[in-house]
């Protein structure tokens, strides 16, 4: 019997330092929740859920990432839809400027409601946004930077590098020059006396009539033919010069005469025609053209295609010949965040829909032939708009694809994190209940223990 050293003591109260130690343990685990507290309680389990949580964290910002994307496609969509109401609206009075029993004036009246529309069109598409970003101005289109050239588009099939080209000839108007100016002209004798037709609208010059006011006849009527008049020639001679509006193969000139006489006056024969031709490009194929690439062309607009998709279209300076150096970026298109990790995005191009683009800023009922050039124009306008509400439709339906895809996997990775971290209630539970118990037992083992000195005092009585 020992009193100095008292060894059952020793190895109960050891005993009871661990089952208290258990104990807090499980109470910890039963309070927070969680199985792993503190990296020793495991640690290739800590580095797993850490991992995973992040991951986990990650996807649900991404599924948010996505839904704001959907509401971005459908902001733009909306704005489209009503673009696409107002082109079929100047479609309509395009058909209805179109028949013959419209007259000048009411053609007059059907383009201001057009011009009205077209203001609205490109209203639209620069004041459409999103969170302060604008959608329809071609701002999150790719880039093309270049010199010479403007309304440039690219499709999303084009990737970014050097695209060079050389215009070799650039469109022309159609062209008629008379060798005489308005100054020679009149006063008007009763043999000249006459009509003068230009591209079907109708000039009335009348015995007596000046220069000036057959100059101005003639300036009426050539507004309705899409025809420019001007006072002098390429070489700065005094002549009545007849430019047609537009560039290109589809431009033509034809003034008819009434009389002889008066095509003498003019110095012009009673009929003449003259057309335009379309600019003329060789691409060089040593830039990121590839040998497959062709192109077309009309008057001034330049559209190359490849195969797979890629198309390039823009509108070259009147009258330029030369090289055009395009650099095509990756600057502009909007990259949505679809992933919890680098890389995982998903990329949103949304050309410039305003008017200049679509190629119906120039739409014109009140000539003679404006009537038909903007039904289709506007008919081209529309394949432009559905094509690019097709990729906003098809955007979409990823979007709310990858949306699902989101959580479904963020759920089966918190189911997978919840087996490595969280804890077992009911196994924490019993855990408890045995370790107080046992907690108990040491306690009182070790006041029992504590007492066996006492004995010592019975040997000294």
């Amino acid at each position: 019997m020992k009193i100095n050293n008292n060894i059952p003591a020793l190895i109960t109260n050891k005993q009871l330092l661990k089952n208290e130690n258990s104990l807090a343990k499980t109470m910890e685990r039963l309070s927070s929740g969680f199985k792993i507290n503190h990296a020793a309680d495991d640690p290739s389990g800590m580095a797993i859920s850490g991992k995973m949580r992040a991951q986990i964290d990650g996807l649900d910002r991404s599924s948010r990432n996505a839904n704001d994307g959907i509401s971005v496609l459908q902001t733009a969509d909306g704005a489209l839809n009503e673009v696409t109401s107002m082109i079929q609206r100047m479609n309509e009075l395009a058909v209805q400027a179109a028949n013959g029993i419209t007259g000048q004036e009411d053609k007059e009246a059907i383009q201001n409601e057009i011009d009205s529309l077209k203001e609205e069109i490109d209203r639209i598409a620069t004041s459409t946004e999103f969170n302060t970003k604008k959608l329809l101005d071609g701002s999150i289109n790719t880039r093309i930077y270049a010199e010479h050239i403007s309304r440039q588009q690219a499709s999303k099939e084009v990737s970014a590098g050097q695209y060079n080209l050389k215009i070799d000839s650039a469109a022309t108007h159609a062209n008629i020059a008379s060798t005489k100016s308005w100054e020679d002209l009149g006063p008007i004798t009763a043999a000249q006396a006459g009509t003068i037709e230009i591209n079907g609208a109708v000039a009335e010059i009348k015995e007596g009539m000046t220069g000036q006011e057959v100059y101005e006849a003639i300036r009426n009527a050539s507004e309705i033919g899409e025809v420019n008049v001007s006072e002098y020639g390429d070489h700065g001679e005094h002549v009545i010069v007849f430019d047609s509006v537009a560039y290109g193969s589809e431009a033509e000139i034809t003034i008819s005469f009434s009389n002889n006489d008066l095509a003498t006056a003019f110095g012009l024969a009673p009929e003449f025609t003259s057309v335009g031709t379309n600019a003329q490009v060789t691409l060089d194929r040593t830039s990121a053209f590839s040998n497959q690439a062709t192109y077309t062309t009309d008057g001034n607009k330049i559209t190359i295609t490849d195969a797979g998709g890629f198309e390039i279209s823009f509108l070259a300076d009147a009258g330029y010949t030369g090289d055009v150096n395009m650099n095509v970026t990756d600057v502009g298109p909007m990259d949505l965040q679809i992933g919890a990790n680098e890389g995982q995005y998903m990329t949103v191009r949304i050309p410039a829909m305003d008017t200049e683009h679509m190629y119906i800023d120039d739409v014109d009922v009140t000539t003679v032939n404006g009537a038909m050039r903007a039904l289709d124009k506007i008919g081209d306008a529309l394949n432009y708009i559905n094509k690019a509400r097709a990729e906003l439709g098809a955007y979409q339906n990823r979007l709310e694809s990858s949306v699902s895809s989101l959580d479904e996997t963020s759920e089966n990775m918190t189911a997978a994190l919840s087996r490595i971290s969280d804890a077992d209630m009911a196994k924490e539970m019993t855990e408890y209940t045995k370790f107080n118990v046992l907690s108990q037992s040491s306690t009182s083992a070790l006041s029992q223990a504590n007492e066996l000195p006492q004995l010592a005092l019975q040997l000294l009585q």
